[in-house]
């Protein structure tokens, strides 16, 4: 670990990158190969409609059905892409590895700059275990689309040992090579938007003998209650307790764009780059995403027979698809899914690595510790590791109402969201308070921050309450039927985290923790031409 203010060798061979990384107080340690479209690359990835559409489609069909997932995905994604604005101007001023954490210990101060940390480092470290975990659920049911033998022999553990696998060839990748990262990173958007045309292509084209699209109505029209909340009933608790649970489809989905934040150490002209990564990488998977959603939903054949599968988009396939062409689509989202659990070991890595140069997390010496190809490998160890630990209650069977229903990885997607976009909160809100003496970089929205800022703070609020809420009635302590394993144990895990979290403040860290560590001292002003 460099000493804080080593000074920095041939200020004037700095390149503009490495100036402005100098001025934020560190010194060029991770190589900077990634390209702006590169940067870009990983947020897609990490979006990955070929993830979030697939895994979490019963979270949008169970509460609420077609016409809550065929109007609420892009309702949902304007407000999202308001955050995603807000954040592309706070890193073209800031960008830095572990930016949003930095953000907020230069706007805020240490405390808010630790507490951001850690729901940050906490909600990448969900967000990881859920992909890999959907990853090896879907290769699960791509190998039972070709032997009967598997499929009817399906086994939790199985899955969880596939799950294992997943995070082990990840880490494997994040280890190997950053510049290896890159090329999967760009290969990965082709395959995401190739992979999602010929998903759309067969599921218009191409369904089974027998099979036929759905009406506008059925798509726009219908509403489906499979919670077991309300009797099932559509009433006044339908809109204002069901709906909103159906949005974490898309809040989970469109999540993990901070990547092009925390590789903005490894991209060049970071400044703009980064910031046009957030927000494209929104914009297009927004648009991407509603299209391949609303061609699952005019692919249903039977409302009912989707419901009593779980909601999930095995049913509909198994509805419309011969099984061979149903393994094709599921094989299409399964590599993206695993295209998404490397892009997502590297956002966490170096979250954790960012977090433990400035020394906030235990064992810091280790996670920051670079091999020679300039990797955080003990970092990627550990995030591999941690996301195993959180996923272990998805070795537990859930029915409800009769149908599998995987709880446990629904919490595991809460604890993503909500610490995620608390993270994203907390500076978001500081900039606003700053006002114009927020010193903006080149990329920024002008005038706007007033509304925008605002609006996304809210709306993070709002969707973050929603993701503590009970999914199932089962899961409610005093309903019927009440079950441990059927609840939404985000509900446990993020406020203990919390009480945890302020615990270590209290003892120990605010007594020594002063914000980021520099690692270099600031460059002086280049010399006035003569």
């Amino acid at each position: 670990m460099p000493e804080a203010h080593e000074p920095v060798p041939d200020h004037h061979a700095l390149t503009a990158d490495e100036q402005h990384l100098a001025k934020l107080g560190y010194k060029q340690d991770l190589a900077r190969s990634w390209s702006g479209f590169s940067n870009f690359a990983i947020s897609f990835s990490i979006i990955s409609i070929l993830a979030g559409c697939f895994t979490s489609f019963a979270l949008g069909w169970n509460n609420g059905g077609p016409a809550a997932i065929a109007f609420g995905w892009p309702i949902l994604s304007i407000f999202i892409l308001i955050i995603g604005l807000t954040m592309s101007e706070l890193v073209s001023a800031y960008p830095t590895s572990g930016g949003i954490y930095w953000w907020a210990s230069k706007l805020g101060g240490p405390k808010a700059g630790f507490f951001t940390g850690w729901l940050n480092l906490i909600g990448l470290l969900a967000i990881a275990a859920s992909v890999a975990y959907g990853c090896a659920s879907f290769f699960d049911a791509f190998v039972g689309y070709f032997s009967d033998s598997w499929l009817k022999n399906y086994s939790l553990n199985r899955v969880f040992i596939e799950f294992v696998i997943i995070l082990a060839l990840a880490a494997l990748v994040n280890i190997f090579s950053s510049h290896l990262l890159a090329v999967i990173n760009n290969v990965s958007v082709w395959w995401h938007v190739i992979g999602s045309a010929v998903v759309v292509i067969i599921l218009w084209f191409f369904l089974k003998d027998g099979a036929s699209h759905a009406s506008l109505h059925a798509v726009f029209g219908t509403t489906v209650n499979n919670t077991g909340f309300f009797s099932g009933h559509k009433g006044l608790g339908f809109i204002l307790y069901i709906l909103p649970l159906s949005g974490i489809l898309t809040q989970y989905t469109i999540t993990g764009y901070d990547a092009s934040v925390h590789l903005s150490e490894e991209t060049k002209d970071a400044a703009e780059g980064a910031a046009r990564g957030i927000w494209q990488s929104i914009l297009y998977s927004a648009i991407g995403g509603w299209i391949l959603l609303i061609t699952f939903l005019f692919a249903v054949q039977s409302v009912d027979g989707e419901t009593k599968a779980g909601g999930s988009v095995f049913g509909i396939f198994g509805q419309a698809l011969t099984p061979h062409v149903a393994g094709l689509v599921v094989f299409i989202s399964t590599a993206g899914q695993f295209f998404c659990t490397c892009a997502c070991m590297t956002s966490t890595s170096r979250m954790l690595f960012a977090f433990s140069r400035d020394r906030v997390v235990p064992g810091h010496q280790l996670w920051s510790k670079l091999n020679d190809k300039r990797v955080p490998v003990y970092g990627v160890i550990a995030s591999a590791v941690v996301a195993l630990l959180i996923t272990l209650p998805a070795l537990v069977k859930v029915d409800i109402n009769g149908a599998p229903v995987p709880v446990a990885f629904f919490a595991v997607v809460s604890i993503g969201v909500i610490g995620l976009y608390l993270a994203f909160a907390i500076p978001i809100w500081l900039r606003w308070k700053h006002g114009d003496k927020f010193e903006v970089g080149s990329w920024n929205n002008g005038n706007k921050y007033k509304w925008m800022n605002i609006v996304a703070v809210v709306e993070i609020v709002i969707m973050s309450i929603v993701g503590l809420l009970p999914t199932a009635n089962v899961g409610v302590p005093w309903m019927s039927g009440f079950s441990m394993k059927y609840v939404n144990y985000a509900i446990i895990v993020v406020p203990v985290a919390l009480v945890l979290l302020w615990i270590y403040w209290e003892v120990s860290v605010k007594h020594w923790f002063t914000g980021p560590v520099r690692t270099v001292d600031e460059p002086p002003a280049e010399p006035a031409a003569v």
